[in-house]
Parts: C-alpha cells; sequence; structure tokens
C-alpha cells in the first residue's frame, strides 16, 4: 500500500518475556498485523528502561537475559489502524500504546500492479500456510486452532497431495466441538477437560474433514477464484502448484483487503472497478437475529442456539443498533454457575 501524507503511527512498549497464547507477544503481534495487511511494523529491543510498578532493566553483559523493554513501532493508513486497534489491545494485556499522527513523505517498495479480476491468485494468496495431515489427531488441530487463531487447515496425504480441507465449522458440525471463539474464552482448567475429551475420541483429520475441496492453481484469476468461492458456499480454497502441491491459500478476506484501502492520497481512477455500483444492501443477509437492550441473557443464548448466525445485534428502544453479541462474548462475560449450562448449550447446537 502507498502511503504518502498523514498516517498514523503506533508505538507498543512491552516487555521481552510476554507471552500471547504460549508465544513471544511481541512475534504474535507482529504475525497479526502481517496477516491483516498492514504497511510495515518494527520491533526494537532497548538496552535500558523501566515501567510502572517494575525495577530498571538493564542489557548487562552479565545479564544479557533480563526481562528487556520492547517497543513495536507500526505506521499505517488511519483506517487500518482503527480496525485492528482493537485486537492490538486485546493482545496487550501489559504495556503502554500510544498512536499519533505522523507525516509521510515518501515510502518507496516495489510496485504492485493493479487488481483486476484477470490477476492471478497468486498475487492475493497468503504464502504461509499450515497443514495437517490425515492422521493429525482432532485434539491437536483444536490445539492449533486456538493458539494460531486458524479458521482452516489444509489436510494433506502422505504424499503431500492437498485431500481434504477441515473448517472450524466442520469441527462444530460434525464432532459436536464447540467454535474456535468459544474455545479461546475458555478457562485453563476448562480446556484442559475439553481436550482431554477430544484425545479420548481417537478421531483423526480425515474423519472430520471435508474430503476433495475445490482447489486453484497459482495462476488462476483472481475472478475465477471468487466465482468458485461463491457457488461452492466457501470462504476459502486451497491453492496448489504446478506440481500439485500446497502453494497457499486465497480467501474472500485476502481479495478484499487486497481491494479495500486506498492510499492516503489516492490517485483517480481511469476505469470503473467492479462492483463500484453494488451496494450493501445487495450483498447483506437481512435476517439477523435481534433482541433490545433490556433482554434477557437466556433470550440471547436461545437466539445462539437456534440460528446459524454466532451473533446477535442489540437494538435500543429506538430499533437503533447499540452493540453485537457473540457466543464469545456470553461465555466471557458470564458468572462461573452459569458457565457450564452455557457451555452445554453452545455445544449441541
Amino acid at each position: 500500500m502507498e502511503i504518502v501524507g498523514t498516517a498514523t503511527k503506533v508505538n507498543i512498549y512491552i516487555g521481552d518475556s510476554d507471552r500471547w497464547r504460549g508465544r513471544p507477544l511481541y512475534s504474535a503481534l507482529l504475525e497479526m498485523l502481517k496477516a491483516e495487511g498492514c504497511a510495515g511494523a518494527t520491533v526494537t529491543r532497548a538496552i535500558a528502561g523501566f515501567g510502572a510498578h517494575s525495577r530498571i532493566h538493564s542489557a548487562s553483559i552479565m545479564r544479557l537475559s533480563e526481562d528487556l523493554p520492547l517497543v513495536i513501532e507500526w505506521v499505517d493508513h488511519p483506517d487500518r489502524v482503527g480496525r485492528i486497534m482493537p485486537r492490538v489491545v486485546e493482545m496487550v494485556a501489559e504495556g503502554l500504546i500510544t498512536v499519533q499522527p505522523v507525516e509521510v513523505v515518501t515510502y518507496t517498495h516495489r510496485k504492485l500492479r493493479e487488481l483486476p479480476a484477470a490477476a492471478p491468485v497468486s498475487d492475493v494468496m497468503a504464502t504461509e500456510v499450515r497443514a495437517v495431515q490425515t492422521d493429525t489427531p482432532v485434539a491437536e488441530i483444536v490445539a492449533l486452532l486456538i493458539a494460531r487463531d486458524y479458521r482452516a487447515l489444509p489436510v494433506l496425504d502422505s504424499g503431500g497431495r492437498v485431500v481434504g480441507i477441515l473448517t472450524d465449522g466442520d469441527l462444530v458440525s460434525r464432532a459436536g466441538i464447540m467454535t474456535t471463539s468459544l474455545e479461546q474464552a475458555l478457562t485453563g482448567s476448562e480446556l484442559s477437560q475439553h481436550l482431554s475429551a477430544l484425545k479420548a475420541s481417537g478421531q483423526t483429520a480425515i474423519d472430520l474433514m471435508t474430503p476433495d475441496p475445490v482447489t486453484v492453481q497459482t495462476n488462476t484469476p483472481i475472478g475465477d477464484a471468487v466465482k468458485a468461492m461463491t457457488q461452492r458456499d466457501v470462504k476459502r480454497l486451497p491453492v496448489l502448484d504446478a506440481a500439485g502441491r500446497l502453494a497457499g491459500m486465497v480467501s474472500r478476506t485476502d481479495v478484499l483487503r487486497a481491494l479495500a484501502l486506498p492510499p492516503v492520497q489516492a490517485a483517480p481512477h481511469r476505469t470503473e472497478q467492479p462492483g463500484s455500483r453494488a451496494v450493501v444492501s445487495d450483498v447483506m443477509t437481512h435476517n439477523v437475529p435481534v433482541v433490545t437492550v433490556d433482554a434477557s441473557l437466556g433470550d440471547v443464548v436461545n437466539l445462539l442456539v437456534t440460528t446459524s448466525q454466532r451473533r446477535v445485534v442489540v437494538v435500543d428502544e429506538s430499533d437503533q443498533i447499540a452493540g453485537i453479541i457473540t457466543d464469545s462474548d456470553i461465555l466471557q462475560r458470564s458468572a462461573d454457575n452459569d458457565r457450564s449450562g452455557i457451555l452445554t448449550a453452545f455445544s449441541q447446537r
């Protein structure tokens, strides 16, 4: 993305020992920012520093393993920063985050081509893809989905060929496993019990995967890939190289991300872009579950259990949208004595 003009600079101050789901926090933040298509971020390790309620940390010769301060600097389009900031705040449990406008004089990098429908899938696909084998235990797959925030995993045979795809939806519909967002909201003991039950089932990827998934080649036009996703009602497709091996994954999000954000100072378009005459009402979901702000917890849980949507829209007395409630919101905010019943209800939908 080209940035010229006013951008937003974010500084994130954390410690070297900070963790996010068992991984270094700085690494998890960088991976998340990269996955979201951010312009770039840099991690700097300090030689000394201190924060609130802590002593001075120093990188002396004898204490190189000290928990030194880290600073992540991220400069990007203001709209993108605003969209991603809630996830950053969620991940930084302890630390400092600052935001300030900056004037970008120049930002040079390899020029990217326009994104016409005939451009190859390789222009937008994700290349860092984690896959599992047909005999990978389901408990291991669930742990991976939780730790890395994946939503789908290609399944490979012993020869490295894609023979299936396993999504969190497959786990929910075929094994009664709760959604990844719910699993991420479990306490440590609840998650341990959940994974123990999955291990006892003895199920593997081949038992739950969708076999013979729709795939595309690296040179498949983006327009054809989008059509395939629409016709088959899937959100992502494995991408194969010329030898038939897994080269990446392309999702609707990848395509939208490539199209959505213009540069801060965008050059005028000479041609009309596909979909420019469409409006949101043409593609939105009309039948969504709705509750009022005074609805009971039971009403919301009942809607989440009995509809295919995983979120409920909340409206005020004037029918104006006041917020959205997801299944994980319910679990995270529920009282301890309610959690067991709620987990049971969500697991059986």
